[in-house]
């Protein structure tokens, strides 16, 4: 069973995470999935930013972002006075109630233009879903899940870009999508993807979902 992706409305801006944005460049095919969503992908100079102090670590993320932007399949974005605002109630208070300055960038950019914010940090998550009820969250499954990405990809390769976005970006994946993720990608590779909680690497999976 192919589960539902939550960015079925071409209409709504995806704003990409910088944990979205490592898993994708580590897939080595970020521009053929982007190019397959109909929607308008953004990331924030938050983003961006976060993604650029990695260079000091050997990271190229911020590269691969930077070719994404100039073929427009990324459109970099700053926050608007509102989106500000929403920002600010984000990163101010106890640790636990507030998210980092990118993701909580791509949060309010969200919040203030009508889009999906993507993220796969489940703090991050549930305090989206908290304070901003009515607003559809997705993650970097749900871009995997995406029947039109799927099509452009095909299994073979689609199960490729998942195992790497698993094993080279240690992509998140939540819990009800564990067993999609395991199944596109087969036993023998999800037991070497440490990102993978154990029993989704030993294979008792199907006992525990």
């Amino acid at each position: 069973m192919v589960l539902p992706s939550c960015l079925f409305d071409p209409s709504f801006p995806l704003v990409l995470d910088a944990s979205v944005v490592i898993n994708l460049n580590a897939t080595g095919c970020a521009a053929q999935i982007l190019t397959a969503l109909p929607n308008r992908i953004v990331v924030t100079d938050m983003v961006a930013d976060e993604l650029d102090a990695g260079r000091s670590k050997g990271r190229t993320d911020a590269d691969q972002l930077a070719l994404l932007v100039g073929s427009s399949q990324i459109e970099r974005v700053a926050l608007s006075s509102i989106a500000e605002g929403h920002f600010l109630d984000l990163v101010a208070g106890p640790g636990i109630s507030t998210l980092d300055d990118g993701e909580a960038a791509t949060v309010a950019w969200a919040v203030a233009h009508g889009g999906i914010p993507i993220i796969d940090d489940k703090k991050g998550i549930a305090i989206c879903r908290t304070k901003f009820s009515n607003m559809m969250v997705g993650s970097t499954i749900d871009v995997f899940l995406h029947n039109r990405v799927r099509d452009e990809l095909g299994d073979t390769q689609l199960a490729q870009a998942l195992y790497l976005a698993l094993s080279v970006a240690r992509m998140r994946v939540p819990d009800d999508r564990l067993t999609w993720v395991v199944g596109i990608i087969g036993q023998s590779r999800a037991a070497t993807c440490n990102s993978l909680p154990e029993r989704a690497r030993n294979g008792s999976l199907a006992t525990l979902v």
